[in-house]
């Protein structure tokens, strides 16, 4: 059957439900959100009264930072009300999703209220995360049963890419296939099917991996501070780490995970890892259980200077100290390398004592994950897309596993007491000697029931969608030490570069120039994306504040020219160019995208010119870009100052949209041109589908603008007029104060009498010359050089 979803009923509103309920809602989704009546208000008749607790955590979700919506507008779109005045409106609703409280007595009573009023073929899903998915069916109808499902989403849901599935065996296959498409097109989600084991995949792994930590903690003697030192962006896991991640999660809840899975997986080869530290015992029944309690393992303090101070809790005489920075030898030496690979191979073969944890840490975790195959899953693929979704690896344990050797790490860890299970064994035996490998732009990953390696769509995962640029290596048609220019199929070129934090210096502009020059010769258009965390942080100002230091005038000239004619280029090309930005998206990489033909862009795209924040204007092409729309903008309705100074503080502001959806309010997307990809996997081949499109309906090279009204004095004596006054109300400083006035003089067309029509060549020159002058001032380079050192500009 044909099935669409167009409202949905979440039954529950805790920190879980409000925000599962905001993340439909962001899609485009009708909500019903219900909860319980309070007991003060079983009597009452006062509808507000019997909806305060629903009503109470929805407003807490929506105050929340990070926001859980992409949009305030979709808020509109959620319904709130509580079970005994509204479970009668789930009638109308095409899913149902419980998100109450873990107990399977409850669960089973919620689901009973339910079943009187869902009508027959209506989705019925829990958010369990420790309780047996079939378990919660008994007692139900066949269509229930028929219909019913796991649907694990990680908190927080608009972020964390994971939704575990999880079927009963009562579960209709059509169901369980709908649910697996339906969170990857709409909700943007990887969908990683599971089996019904306690704690499914990512959190039985992910639980292992930090109860595992522990236990090395005592075994090498190590402190929480140097534990998070080891375990985090280093090894290509998450900023908080381990110890910071449990505070995030909840010791509470890891401990109820943990002591979940020692209580029912009895036959679990490492079943003793979860059992619980004796000083995690006491943090818990000393209620320190993490951010929720105000203390965990970390515990933030004002110091006499009022100035807020992280202290760490010492294991052995349960005091917190001060934080320490602990630096250990191989990972200092490990931190330059860019490329986590190699940096991984040189850390587990470290001499010291980091060295020997890391040995320890994937061992351990190498061995666990090979016994979980085939209890938790078939395949070793959904292991990895578990973990790297919901834990925010940057690769999967497998993957690990292959880059430290297959062969070589299965011997060491044997030698060193860790078992392996035997079809990894016979893998090797059988001359298969890597988990995963790539063909034809697609990686195969091995699979221990067919042993032989399968394709996803073998596996039962559609992945016709999902391009990822590295599986195009063995067609590389052009490179640097930056970029890498690929044939992406379909005669369609994919240009990406890994620099740190994307940044845009020399060489990425060449690749850019060389991609198109390429395409114009024998290629339907360029793709330009990459798969870093971030797409880029901006042009290099490490560079720029090189060159200002040393007074290289002409050759910072020259720079900023090659950054103009690289954006024009991108925008005046003979085939289509496509920008796919995701993550940070900021300064030069925002310009790229204003001057693509076409920007698809992922609903986690943070995007804006943030270059006042560095004492800077937009200086690729931003600031003329912003004035040409202005000018497009401008309507005979209303002052044409208006559309102008709403681009200008934009800029001035250094806004950042917070969301592909949020970049159309800033005036980075175009409405009717552009679109916002909700998976993030998917956006690159949603970028080479519009290339093919622009190219086939028949593509014509854009000609240059020479018809731009800018308004001259009228305008800048208005601008100039707000700018004095954000300065009076000590909004600005005199050197902010100084760059809004070069901006908008620019923004104006200069000191022009009248309005006038311009060319885009005109801007480029007066933005050129407004960037090198603001180069020149030394408060300028004092925020260059803050961002440089510590990632911040100070606010001179």
């Amino acid at each position: 059957m044909k099935r669409t979803i167009k409202k949905v009923a979440v039954l529950g509103s805790g920190v879980m439900g409000s925000r599962i309920a905001c993340h439909f809602a962001g899609v485009g989704v009708q909500v019903l959100l219900l909860d319980i009546v309070p007991k003060e208000a079983a009597e009452s008749t006062n509808k507000a009264a019997r909806n305060k607790l629903v009503n109470n955590a929805l407003q807490a979700a929506i105050k929340s930072n990070p926001s859980p919506i992409y949009h305030k507008d979709a808020l509109k779109k959620i319904t709130t009300g509580n079970f005994d005045d509204d479970m009668k409106q789930v009638t109308s609703c095409d899913w149902v999703i419980e998100v109450v409280v873990e107990r399977l007595d409850i669960k089973q009573k919620v689901f009973e209220q339910v079943e009187k009023y869902r009508k027959p073929g209506t989705l019925i899903t829990s958010n369990t995360s420790g309780i047996p998915i079939h378990l919660m069916a008994d007692g139900r109808s066949d269509d229930f049963k028929k219909h019913f499902a796991g649907t694990h989403f990680f908190n927080p849901p608009r972020y964390l890419r994971l939704l575990e599935i999880i079927p009963t065996p009562f579960t209709d296959p059509a169901v369980v296939e709908f649910l697996l498409q339906y969170g990857d097109l709409f909700l943007g989600k990887t969908t990683v099917l599971a089996k019904d084991t306690p704690a499914f995949i990512a959190n039985r792994i992910g639980v292992f991996g930090i109860m595992a930590i522990f236990k090395l903690v005592e075994k090498l003697g190590l402190t929480i501070d140097e534990v998070d030192a080891l375990t985090g962006p280093i090894i290509g896991r998450p900023k908080s780490a381990t110890f910071r991640t449990a505070d995030v999660v909840g010791l509470d809840t890891m401990v109820k995970v943990a002591k979940g899975v020692y209580d029912n997986c009895p036959k679990d080869e490492l079943r003793d890892t979860f059992t619980i530290p004796s000083w995690l015992e006491k943090m818990v029944d000393n209620n320190w259980l993490g951010d929720k309690t105000g203390q965990g393992f970390f515990l933030k303090k004002k110091s006499d200077k009022g100035e807020r101070e992280i202290y760490t809790l010492d294991l052995k005489s349960f005091e917190y100290k001060p934080r320490i920075k602990k630096k250990f030898a191989s990972v200092e030496a490990a931190k330059p390398i860019d490329d986590l690979k190699t940096r991984l191979k040189m850390l587990v073969q470290a001499p010291d004592k980091a060295g020997e944890f890391y040995r320890h840490f994937h061992y351990g975790l190498f061995s666990y994950i090979s016994q979980r195959i085939p209890e938790v899953t078939d395949e070793i693929f959904r292991v990895d897309d578990a973990m790297m979704a919901g834990f925010g690896w940057e690769i999967g344990a497998f993957e690990s596993w292959d880059v430290l050797g297959v062969e070589e790490s299965t011997r060491k860890m044997e030698e060193a007491g860790y078992p392996v299970a035997k079809w990894v064994k016979d893998m090797i035996t059988s001359g298969f000697k890597t988990f995963y490998k790539v063909e034809n732009g697609i990686r195969l990953s091995y699979s221990p029931a067919a042993k032989k390696y399968i394709s996803p769509s073998e596996a039962g995962q559609d992945s016709s969608a999902f391009i990822v640029m590295k599986n195009f290596t063995n067609q590389t048609v052009w490179k640097n030490s930056a970029c890498r220019t690929y044939h992406l199929g379909d005669d369609v070129l994919g240009l990406e570069w890994y620099t740190k934090m994307g940044s845009i210096g020399g060489e990425v502009l060449e690749g850019i120039q060389t991609s198109i020059g390429m395409a114009e010769e024998k290629y339907r258009g360029l793709v330009i994306a990459n798969e870093g965390q971030n797409f880029s942080a901006g042009a290099n100002v490490g560079m720029i504040f090189m060159l200002a230091i040393e007074q290289e005038y002409d050759e910072l000239d020259m720079a900023i020219r090659m950054f103009q004619q690289t954006m024009m280029r991108a925008r005046y090309s003979s085939v289509p160019v496509v920008v796919a930005p995701h993550g940070l998206s900021l300064g030069g990489a925002c310009e790229l995208s204003l001057h693509s033909d076409k920007v698809c862009a992922a609903a986690e795209t943070y995007i804006g010119l943030v270059e006042l924040g560095v004492g800077l204007i937009p200086g690729g092409g931003g600031t003329k870009e912003f004035t040409l729309r202005a000018a497009d903008e401008m309507h005979e309705d209303e002052p044409e100052t208006i559309t102008l100074k709403n681009r200008f503080l934009t800029i001035a502001t250094a806004k950042v949209a917070t969301s592909g959806a949020e970049a159309y309010d800033a005036g980075v997307l175009r409405h009717g041109v552009d679109e916002v990809v909700i998976n993030q996997n998917r956006r690159i081949y949603e970028a080479k589908k519009s290339v093919i499109e622009l190219s086939d309906s028949g593509y014509v090279m854009p000609v240059q603008r020479k018809d731009i009204k800018v308004l001259g004095r009228s305008a800048l004596g208005a601008l100039y007029a707000g700018i004095n006054g954000m300065w009076r109300a000590n909004y600005a400083t005199e050197h902010d104060v100084k760059i809004a006035r070069k901006l908008a003089f620019v923004m104006c067309g200069g000191d022009l009498s009248e309005p006038t029509l311009v060319s885009e060549q005109y801007l480029l020159d007066l933005e050129k010359e407004a960037f090198l002058s603001l180069c020149g001032e030394k408060k300028t380079l004092e925020r260059i050089q803050s961002v440089l050192k510590g990632g911040k500009p100070v606010r001179n």
